[in-house]
């Protein structure tokens, strides 16, 4: 049990900084990778819509590093080509046009001229902007107040089935979580869930719901997840999965 009374539901694809990337030939194509050294027993290599991760004991040095990615260039160029083909980039830069999936369905961003302004039409958000306007904080903002009512409201209704007063419910836009149930501050869910089913957004808040019976993740725990959303199971994995594909603003 975490002694603050705060429990992560999980991690969240990091959205942080990356640490310092290197630059490597490899089959005649200049790889850029990222080096983690620490306690390591043996050279590793993984390659995701990140990129190219390296790991390493602190003792190796950096030729024999180099060399060991060398000497798989063939895999490293052929897995890189193929994230490259199927992984959309999740950096999204907001201007007129731009699409953002939101609650299953999908939502148009229109840019007019106007003092900073928001507006919800339907499946259209509009930004009023002024020519100086930051639009990736508008449309965060945006998202956000479309968010948090949502929340609340799904937080009642799945809330009844504990017979208990609910605490506040409040917005995040922590980097490496969902969700958190604290004692002293209530719930907090990610805003970010709004790109997200609404299904999805059910067993985040229903996680967050059973630690107020249950302050940590015991069998327990559990049980109360599954009283207030049966389906746990099957929607946990496939939050794993979605949530690797959420739009970055």
């Amino acid at each position: 049990m975490n002694q603050a009374g705060q429990l992560d539901l999980f991690k969240l694809p990091a959205i942080a900084p990356s640490p310092k990337t290197r630059h490597l030939l490899v089959g005649g194509s200049i790889v850029p990778y990222v080096l983690r050294q620490g306690r390591r027993r043996r050279l590793s290599m993984t390659i995701d819509e990140r990129g190219l991760a390296v790991g390493a004991p602190h003792h190796v040095p950096l030729a024999e590093i180099e060399a060991f990615v060398g000497g798989h260039g063939d895999w490293v160029i052929a897995k890189l080509a193929e994230y490259a083909q199927r992984v959309a980039p999740r950096q999204v830069a907001i201007r007129h046009g731009t699409r953002l999936p939101l609650l299953g369905g999908e939502v148009e961003v229109a840019v007019e001229a106007g003092a900073n302004r928001i507006a919800w039409r339907d499946d259209l958000l509009v930004l009023a902007a002024r020519a100086d306007a930051d639009l990736d904080l508008l449309a965060r903002r945006a998202l956000q107040r479309r968010a948090l009512p949502h929340f609340v409201e799904r937080a009642d209704y799945l809330g009844a089935r504990l017979e208990r007063p609910l605490p506040p419910i409040a917005l995040s836009s922590a980097r490496t979580r969902w969700g958190s149930c604290s004692e002293s501050s209530g719930i907090r869910l990610n805003w970010r869930l709004i790109h997200l089913a609404p299904h999805l957004v059910d067993y985040v808040i229903a996680h967050e719901l059973a630690h107020l019976a249950e302050m940590n993740h015991s069998a327990r725990f559990w049980a109360e997840v599954e009283r207030i959303y049966p389906d746990w199971r099957a929607v946990r994995a496939e939050l794993k999965l979605r949530g690797r594909e959420i739009p970055l603003i």
